[in-house]
């Protein structure tokens, strides 16, 4: 019998650059969710292009979403294969216009775990001063 890794909340939260998706992080979180029957809440965050910031005026809302809509296609490529490996996980997937420390913060908040791979260090002590619940760094 599998023992639990997780209690309290019904939920894993997992970071996800989805250019580059952690493969090691990604196999824990979706693991762990199994394990415990919890919900997955993969969370890949993203920013404006530096070259909008120089536009005297602020991003068309049609160009906005259209990036977005880029950020999704990204992540949803990102989770195919880790969705056909675990066919009984639910997956929330979310994209978010936060820094990512923020965003998987704001997620803790109703999570029983955090999981992300190698990070930059100022994205690692940010998160962790700010989350709601255990921390799990999967090296890569």
């Amino acid at each position: 019998m599998e023992r639990e890794i997780i209690t309290g909340a019904d939920r894993v939260v997992v970071g996800v650059d989805a250019r580059d998706p952690a493969g090691e992080a990604l196999e824990f979180a979706f693991s762990a969710a199994r394990q415990n029957g919890a919900l997955l809440h993969a969370v890949h965050t993203w920013r404006l292009p530096e070259s909008s910031g120089c536009l005297p005026w602020p991003v068309p809302e049609e160009t906005r979403a259209t990036w977005e809509d880029h950020e999704v296609q990204l992540l949803s490529d990102a989770l195919r294969p880790w969705r056909e490996k675990y066919p009984g996980v639910e997956v929330l997937a979310d994209v978010v216009l936060l820094p990512t420390a923020d965003a998987l913060a704001h997620a803790s908040a109703h999570a029983a775990l955090v999981v992300l791979g190698r990070s930059s260090e100022d994205t690692l002590l940010a998160l962790v001063r700010q989350a709601h619940c255990p921390v799990v760094v999967v090296p890569s």
